[in-house]
Formats: structure tokens, C-alpha cells, sequence
């Protein structure tokens, strides 16, 4: 294939009096792949996965080793495990649970994933954050922990919403004391408003109304603060940003969500301003990516809702789904740029028109679909015949060029491209980081190469200690060539040139 050089280099210039989000963290989960996998008895492939996830360091050549996340979520389990077929849920996707029925705990459980936070722990990981697919089957309606078509109401009985709040508090506590770790935030439900098919069997889940969620999330950060944890209660894990805005395939008791939390004239579901419990919407990505206008306009206008009523915005969970059809949906696993650069263009969407102060991935890893960022074959087989393998993808690597290098704590600013917005072309975002060092982040989604060049505005106007200009940037890249996953690549001081189908990360030189 020809690759046609750039007419002329685009002037990205970043913004330095135009702060807008501080990023608290890059980050995906351990559900439902690390209860096999943190028991593996092959530690050296189980080392790697961490490393790959978690690690900070650099090879002899200065290429990371990792991606750094900087939160880890951990899925605190139901109980549909004990019970085999008759949970109704497909066997790979049952959790353990430390509670029993007769209401006394067993911390031998989930150790698999307990081994995972550990390791995540070990690597450096800053920030923890567990979540919840249903209350434990102890406590639901139905004896389940899926819904079984039983309503759009949440599968917890009436008289145990306190129950269910003191097993969350309880267990953190618990996994902290036995661990070591503390867990910064809690979720306690997920997707409730989720116009997938509820009746199972397939996974843990439950709806719930707003009403609902508000009071389940009282009762959690009350039960928090009596067992003396500064745990941050999140809500609501929203199965759709449309949920967020109005109703979309659900009812208005499971609709128009960051209103129903957040204006005071909700009374019975208003928690803004409640102790314990974060003054954010935590949502998930899905379904809203395409067209590809759409998924710009649908941001902007969350950005916007969420600013008139002082609310900030995670995106908490993604990965491909059916309606992806630009990069073939999310069956067969892809290692290529293919997926990496569809995910990258979600990210910067995200980041740059929602102003999401957190981006996560779904699952860590996966099989042969396209959910997970590491492919291992055979995943949770339990008639393995050979050791497992773990294999990395573009797509990993492509999610490490935000979270290796845009770290907790990090602003960022406003650009300024040449020409209109290419979501099929150059997408540019810059970041100035805790410590001080600047760091933008280039997506080619172009056949072309692309020659940019940096420029700051306003550096001396802007209200930032210690704020200087760039004039040299180090170079990573993430492409299909063979070694370029954040391969460091040179430094730039005037015009770079960006390879058709890659991602640079430019980081400021010391």
C-alpha cells in the first residue's frame, strides 16, 4: 500500500491558560478471568500479566514494560458460585463470597483475586476500587444473584438493604485487615438501568430504580463511616450515558439519572453534598460510539448537564460491542491497531468533550473476544491440557500511552489543531502532570503520515507555578510495526513525523 506524505505539518498548540479536568486515573477490572488466573500454579505467566498491567519500569532500552494502571477494580462477589447450575448463571462468570449464610465470613475466598489485588499493590498501583453486580444471595429476592425476569426493581430484599451495606463495609474492612488493602472507592450496584435482557441466565446482575440506589448508597457510606473507613461510595455505574441524560429503553424510575441524583427536587433520590458519597457519575461507554458524530455530540452534551449541576463524570467501564461494526464487533480477539485505535478514539472522546476524570477498560483480560487486553488461551478451562498463555495486544499498549504517562493528578488543557476536528484523522491531547511535566498524546487514525509540530500559547499568562515553555519531547509510540508498543522513539524539538495508524506520546524532557 502507498503511504502518502502530509502536505504540511499541523500546528497543535497547547492552551496553558485553559485548564479543564484533573485525571484521577486510567484503570480496568479483574472480573471474571483473575479467580482462575491469581491461582495459576505457573507464577512466571501470572507475573507477566501483572507486570504488563501494573508495572512502571523500563527495560534496559527505556521502553516500559508495562502500562502502568493507576486503578484497579476489583469485583466484590455475590455468591453464585456455591451454587452451581442452579444459580442460573454461566459457570465463568460466578463469584465466591466471603459472607455465609449464617452471617459469619470466610477469607479464604475469592482468593484468586485477592492474589491479583496483591500484586497490583506490589507494582505500585495508587488507587483501588471495588464493585458489586448484586447484593450476596443471602439477601436477594429471589435466592439469586441474577434477576431472572422478575422486574426492573432491584433483587435485594426490603428489610436487608441495611444487611447488604454492612457486608460492603464489612468485607473492605475485612480484605483490608487480612491484604493490606484499602479501598478508595466502592460501587455497590452496577448497570441498573440496563435495558439488556435481565432474565437471564448469564451473569450476576440486578436493575434498580433511583430511588432505590440512592438509599442503598446512604446506607453503604453510613456503614463506611461505623466500621471507620474513608471508602468513597460511587454511583451508578450506568449501563448507558443516554440513561444518564433521560430515558432510554427503561422506565423514568430508572432514567435521567444525573438530575434524579443531583437536583435537590428529587427529595427521596437527591445525594448531592451526602457524606461519604462522591459528587460524580460514574458511567460505562457502550453503545454510544458510533455514528461517529454521535459519539462527540452525546459527550458534549453530558459535559454540559453535568456542569449545571456541579457534577463530575467517570467512564468506568467499556469494551467492544455488537454495534461496533467499523472494526467487525467484539467477536475473535484482535492484536492489531484495528481495535487499538477504535479504542484510542473512544478514549479521547471521553477525555476530551465529557472531560472524564477517570477512564477504565472492562476486563484485564479475556479470550477470544474482543473485552479483555490480554488474550490467554483456554481461559478458565478447567481441562486445560497445556500451561496457559498469556499474549499482550496493540490494544493494551494503545490504553498505555494515556496510563503509563498521564498520571493521577495530572490537568488537562485545551489544544488548538489546524482545521476542523478528523476523528479519522490527527486527534491531539495534552496533560500537564503533578510533578509538572507535559505530556500529549497523538492519534494518527489516518492511512497518512501526519508531520505535527508543538506549540504552547499563554505560558507566561497562565496561573501555574513553576509553568515553562517545551522545547523538547521525548517520543513513544504504539503502532503495528514489529517492537513499537510505547517504543521510546527519539526526541523532537521542531516538526515529528506520525506514522500512518500509531499513537505518540510526547513527553516533556527533564
Amino acid at each position: 500500500m502507498m503511504v502518502a506524505l502530509a502536505a504540511k505539518a499541523q500546528v497543535v498548540t497547547i492552551c496553558c491558560d485553559q485548564p479543564r479536568q484533573t485525571i484521577r486515573h486510567f484503570g480496568a477490572s479483574d472480573a471474571w478471568s483473575m479467580q482462575d488466573i491469581g491461582l495459576w500454579t505457573d507464577t512466571v505467566e501470572q507475573a507477566k500479566i501483572a507486570d504488563w498491567l501494573f508495572s512502571m519500569e523500563n527495560d534496559a532500552s527505556g521502553q516500559p514494560c508495562g502500562i502502568g494502571l493507576s486503578v484497579w477494580r476489583f469485583n466484590l462477589g455475590a455468591g453464585s458460585a456455591a451454587q452451581g447450575r442452579q444459580a442460573q448463571i454461566n459457570r465463568d462468570t460466578r463469584t465466591e463470597c466471603v459472607l455465609n449464610a449464617d452471617g459469619t465470613y470466610d477469607w479464604t475466598r475469592q482468593r484468586g483475586q485477592r492474589r491479583f489485588l496483591q500484586m497490583a499493590s506490589q507494582r505500585g498501583v495508587p488507587f483501588f476500587h471495588a464493585f458489586l453486580n448484586s447484593a450476596p444471595v443471602f439477601f436477594t429476592k429471589n435466592g439469586l444473584a441474577t434477576n431472572t425476569g422478575r422486574g426492573g426493581d432491584i433483587n435485594l430484599r426490603e428489610d436487608c438493604f441495611d444487611d447488604f451495606a454492612l457486608y460492603i463495609a464489612t468485607a473492605l474492612k475485612g480484605l483490608q485487615e487480612c491484604d493490606g488493602i484499602h479501598f478508595d472507592y466502592v460501587s455497590p450496584v452496577n448497570e441498573p438501568d440496563g435495558h439488556w435482557n435481565w432474565l437471564g441466565p448469564k451473569q450476576e446482575g440486578s436493575p434498580a430504580t433511583n430511588r432505590e440506589i440512592a438509599r442503598l448508597a446512604r446506607e453503604t457510606a453510613r456503614a463506611l463511616k461505623e466500621q471507620g473507613l474513608d471508602t468513597r461510595v460511587i454511583v451508578n455505574e450506568s449501563s448507558d450515558l443516554r440513561c444518564l441524560l433521560g430515558i432510554y429503553n427503561t422506565t423514568w424510575q430508572r432514567g435521567n439519572t444525573i438530575r434524579t441524583f443531583f437536583s435537590p427536587d428529587s427529595t427521596d433520590a437527591y445525594i448531592g453534598g451526602h457524606q461519604g458519597i462522591e459528587q460524580l457519575i460514574a458511567a460505562h461507554s457502550y453503545w454510544t460510539n458510533t455514528p461517529v458524530d454521535y459519539m462527540r455530540k452525546i459527550r458534549e452534551q453530558l459535559r454540559d448537564t453535568l456542569a449545571h449541576y456541579g457534577v463530575k463524570f467517570w467512564q468506568t467501564e467499556i469494551c467492544i460491542m455488537s454495534n461496533d461494526e467499523e472494526i467487525g464487533g467484539g467477536w475473535g480477539f484482535d492484536f492489531t491497531m484495528n481495535t487499538a485505535l477504535y479504542v484510542a478514539r473512544i478514549i479521547h472522546h471521553d477525555l476530551v468533550f465529557a472531560d472524564a476524570e477517570s477512564w477504565s477498560w472492562w476486563r484485564a483480560v479475556g479470550g477470544n473476544y474482543k473485552d479483555g487486553l490480554i488474550k490467554v488461551d483456554g481461559l478458565n478451562s478447567r481441562q486445560r491440557s497445556t500451561p496457559p498463555r498469556a499474549y499482550d495486544s496493540r490494544l493494551m499498549w494503545a490504553l498505555g500511552n494515556y496510563s503509563r504517562f498521564v498520571r493521577p493528578g495530572a490537568v488537562r488543557y485545551d489544544v488548538e489543531q489546524d482545521g476542523d476536528f478528523d476523528p479519522y484523522g490527527l486527534m491531539c491531547s495534552a496533560y500537564r502532570n503533578a510533578d509538572g511535566r507535559w505530556v500529549v498524546v497523538a492519534i494518527n487514525y489516518s492511512n497518512q503520515n501526519k508531520e505535527i509540530q508543538l506549540k504552547m500559547k499563554n505560558v507566561t499568562q497562565a496561573a501555574v507555578q513553576g509553568m515553562t515553555e517545551v522545547n523538547e519531547w521525548t517520543m513513544y509510540r504504539t503502532s503495528d510495526a514489529e517492537g513499537e508498543t510505547l517504543k521510546p522513539i527519539a526526541t523532537m524539538q521542531g516538526i515529528a513525523v506520525l506514522p500512518p495508524r500509531s499513537i505518540t506520546t510526547f513527553l516533556a524532557c527533564d
